[in-house]
């Protein structure tokens, strides 16, 4: 761990939560503190982030993770509802999340079994309860009973193109549960694109939010999903399917 005098500076996140209207708590500090410093402790071992500097880890991946607080009217809104975040990788955006609202049910997937393994000493580390890792495919949750429509928010961070995110998220979250998909300057396009797709598993856009980021010079942006009914009984297709073919209106 770290030597005192070696304690990772977090003024550039202080500020940048400001920038998002989020006041930052010595509590939350010292979570965020843990949190790099065991990513870039494992990272050494395993491929988990690219981003290693201290300023590009707070910005590019706690600062983003925190902004999806921006899809929602009221930040309490997520405190006691189940939330799921797909293809978490190293934990973003669930963690940051959860270390802001501990009253988040959250549950962490990936698919890759080393990420998990991280994840799991992550959330031991870090004291956090109410905290489930799964290490699987969103194709299989998503046809799972246990996790069909069992989410009252589902977050993806940018880990495919809309058109084919829409079907690992939508089938998770229940009817009149949220889904936000984190999204570079290709969103409007996406967005566009991928309308179609999202009304045929039971969802409809319900806004695009732009995010500016603190030491970023691009947009980033937030696409909230309102799922509006349940979800045909074939989707999620078989693990694949979704990245190999995605729906068009053939289908």
């Amino acid at each position: 761990m770290f030597l005192e005098d070696e304690r990772i500076e977090v003024e550039y996140l202080i500020a940048g939560a400001q920038d998002l209207g989020i006041r930052l708590q010595s509590h939350h500090l010292e979570a965020f503190r843990t949190y790099q410093e065991i990513l870039i402790k494992w990272n050494q071992r395993f491929n988990l982030t690219a981003i290693t500097d201290d300023v590009g880890i707070q910005v590019r991946h706690f600062l983003d993770s925190l902004s999806c607080l921006k899809a929602l009217e009221q930040e309490d809104r997520l405190s006691g509802r189940r939330v799921i975040d797909v293809g978490t990788g190293a934990g973003f955006p669930g963690v940051p999340l959860k270390i802001l609202c501990p009253g988040i049910q959250l549950t962490l997937l990936d698919a890759r079994a080393k990420k998990t393994r991280f994840l799991k000493h992550l959330v031991e580390a870090l004291d956090l309860r109410d905290v489930t890792v799964l290490h699987g495919r969103a194709e299989t949750l998503g046809q799972d009973p246990r996790h069909r429509e069992r989410y009252h928010w589902a977050f993806g961070r940018a880990v495919a193109d809309l058109t084919i995110l829409a079907e690992y998220l939508i089938p998770l979250v229940t009817i009149d549960g949220e889904v936000v998909s984190q999204k570079g300057e290709s969103a409007p396009a996406e967005v566009q694109r991928s309308e179609w797709t999202i009304e045929r598993l039971g969802g409809r856009v319900r806004r695009l939010v732009p995010v500016e980021l603190r030491g970023l010079a691009e947009t980033r942006y937030l696409v909230v999903i309102d799922k509006i009914r349940a979800t045909p009984d074939k989707y999620p297709r078989r693990p694949g399917m979704p990245n190999k073919r995605p729906l068009t209106p053939d289908d």
